[in-house]
């Protein structure tokens, strides 16, 4: 993750491995999973703010959204 020294304006890519994290819980996925990993593209307008990028997940959906 960025630090407060790293963090620089620009863009950004997350990526969340959503069917390995629920098959590891116990969850039961077909095969192929119907997500298997959720990428956030955003980006950094000001490297002095404060970001939180939350992810709300099950294996058939997924959203995200600047937190606070």
């Amino acid at each position: 993750m960025l630090t407060a020294e790293t963090i620089k304006v620009g863009q950004y890519q997350l990526v969340f491995h959503i069917a390995e994290y629920f098959a590891r819980v116990g969850s039961v996925l077909p095969d192929p999973p119907f997500l298997d990993r959720a990428v956030i593209q955003f980006g950094i307008a000001d490297a002095d703010s404060h970001y939180h990028v939350p992810l709300l997940a099950s294996p058939w959906s997924y959203t995200t959204y600047l937190g606070s």
